[in-house]
């Protein structure tokens, strides 16, 4: 798990800014995911570990979709493959339409650019820079003349507009978490892609992160898929799928637990 957890974000980090347009047509498809046949393993030494077993999925755009499962189940590969960072063993992956197996590296870099906001446990945010140019990373690289202005507004959005200028070390666990946010949607996106997003975070704290990612699901449309241990989290969401021995299984959602008053 930290070990994917790892490779997903210095992978996302290093392509935040994409190379060009991605020339695909936007999606006539009813789903917004969709994946068939979808098979991951790795070997170990002589043995070969299977983390993903012929997975089907789809999903509808606008859908907040909880993906639970023991560590190690494959649940971050999973976000590998929907993000584009790892290639399946075989299988079909379409995000929007868009065949991922048809695009070469700096096709699928574009496609996470554009259409794409992934927001990690640990952050991943850059020391040396301000929250606001933290946010401001992905518009930056892609040459957006108006990326600041954006993520002021979107820091402003996740309740950060007075620590624009204050650096990661400077910011709680959740107000880091926040900026991650912020920096995952400020291109609005259409997927949002969330590991364990309050896996670091107490409980008031990962309780107002989850409502900052439901409001923001709602406000702007996203599609939300998030990998979580978190049940109360899950019971949120309109469908909680859970990952074991390779194999992805619908589940419906538990009730979530009142919060105390």
């Amino acid at each position: 798990m930290q070990a994917a957890s790892a490779r997903l974000g210095r992978a996302a980090l290093r392509e935040l800014g994409g190379h060009g347009n991605l020339r695909q047509p936007m999606s006539a498809h009813p789903s917004f995911i969709q994946a068939s046949g979808l098979s991951m393993h790795y070997a170990v030494g002589t043995r070969r570990v299977n983390v993903l077993r012929e997975v089907d999925l789809q999903i509808e755009a606008g859908t907040r979709v909880a993906i639970a499962g023991p560590s190690g189940s494959g649940k971050t590969s999973l976000l590998l493959l929907l993000s584009g960072l790892e290639r399946p063993t075989a299988g079909l992956i379409r995000i929007d339409g868009i065949d991922l197996a048809e695009l070469d590296a700096d096709g699928l870099a574009d496609l996470r650019r554009q259409r794409i906001g992934i927001v990690f446990q640990n952050f991943h945010l850059l020391p040396s820079l301000s929250a606001l140019d933290n946010a401001a990373l992905p518009l930056r690289m892609a040459g957006d003349g108006r990326a600041r202005e954006a993520a002021a507004a979107m820091l402003q959005r996740v309740g950060l507009g007075d620590r624009l200028q204050h650096r990661p070390t400077e910011l709680s666990g959740g107000e880091q978490q926040r900026v991650a946010i912020a920096r995952a949607l400020v291109h609005r996106p259409r997927l949002l892609l969330a590991d364990e997003p309050t896996g670091n975070l107490d409980g008031d704290t990962a309780a107002s992160v989850r409502e900052l990612l439901f409001g923001l699901n709602r406000e702007l449309g996203t599609t939300l898929v998030l990998v979580t241990h978190d049940m109360d989290f899950a019971a949120r969401c309109d469908r909680v799928l859970r990952l074991h021995d390779g194999q992805l299984q619908e589940t419906a959602p538990e009730p979530a637990r009142a919060l105390p008053a």
